[in-house]
């Protein structure tokens, strides 16, 4: 899908239906017809605009004839086993001389904010302030996503507490899996923003300085956020895979006590229940015989459960 937007300089930013100067090109998922139609007016190299198009596209910052790729990777969520779990895929943003164009396989929470407008002092024909704009709120999308991720945390560690399943280990396993993502996307982004400081491919002014220092200041908050919820999501698996076993061997425990304490009458029943000569069997021929025996059982049985519940075997 192919957006156009323009914003003037007295500060309105508003949909466009043609190709302008200064402008700001969304693709989302685009089509063939649509990469060849910006190619061809943009002059980029098609295959740069399919680039992030590859979930598997690594970050970098290259500068081409006529044109800059910053490609970076944004957080976003897919579908797994009926829960929404966070991933990362790439962002391409293309600094052309005429406008500036983003592709991105998703409409991602950071381009949704810059189409609906929310973004104070948005300027697409400034393009370096505009891409720096978006790799703030890009970095800012990560910890947004973090803080999310550690209610979830919270959520799975709530379940594990009494669990003897697997389920809720798996649910930490996912995020475990998603902070893998974020460390490794992070890491990249963060190259991209280094590269960006040193390089001079992408034109910088005195304001456009301040802001790339602070998206790199908040990729690092991400980073270091990031790291610590890795580190206490191992510890905290580590720790609940040792309490669902511990749940599973007092369970096993106490079946194995209530088989004891009832295997005493079955024995005892199976001996009178046998086809034999009522002689030489106690109390057989009393009229209270039958009270009798199972008084005993029942009275042995007690008496083991006691003697566990005395040990704390119980």
């Amino acid at each position: 899908m192919q957006t156009i937007f323009q914003s003037t300089p007295e500060g309105s930013f508003n949909r466009v239906d043609e190709f302008c100067d200064g402008s700001w090109i969304s693709l989302v998922d685009p089509t063939p017809a649509e990469i060849e139609a910006v190619s061809t007016q943009c002059k980029i190299d098609p295959d740069d605009l399919r680039a992030a198009l590859d979930v598997e596209e690594r970050s970098r910052v290259t500068a081409e004839d006529g044109y800059v790729l910053v490609l970076v990777d944004v957080p976003t969520t897919e579908l797994r086993g009926g829960r929404s779990w966070y991933i990362t895929i790439p962002l391409a943003i293309v600094i052309a001389s005429t406008s500036i164009i983003t592709v991105c396989l998703q409409r991602v929470p950071v381009i949704a904010s810059f189409e609906s407008g929310n973004v104070r002092d948005l300027r697409t024909f400034l393009k370096t302030r505009f891409t720096l704009q978006l790799l703030l709120r890009n970095a800012g999308s990560y910890l947004l996503a973090l803080r999310q991720m550690e209610k979830m945390i919270d959520q799975q560690e709530a379940g594990l507490r009494g669990s003897t399943r697997n389920e809720e280990l798996i649910g930490m396993l996912e995020l475990e899996k998603s902070l893998v993502y974020f460390n490794t996307s992070l890491v990249s982004n963060q190259r991209v923003l280094e590269r960006m400081v040193r390089t001079s491919v992408i034109k910088k002014y005195a304001d456009d300085e301040d802001l790339l220092q602070d998206t790199i200041i908040e990729n690092e908050q991400a980073m270091e956020m990031a790291n610590i919820y890795t580190g206490i999501l191992s510890g905290t698996m580590d720790a609940y895979a040792s309490v669902i076993a511990n749940n599973q061997n007092a369970i096993m425990k106490t079946l194995a006590l209530v088989t004891i304490v009832l295997s005493i009458p079955t024995m005892i029943f199976s001996a009178y229940g046998m086809n034999t000569a009522l002689t030489g069997m106690p109390v057989a021929q009393s009229a209270w015989g039958f009270s009798i025996v199972v008084g005993i059982s029942f009275a042995i049985a007690i008496g083991v459960v006691l003697f566990f519940i005395r040990k704390k075997w119980f």
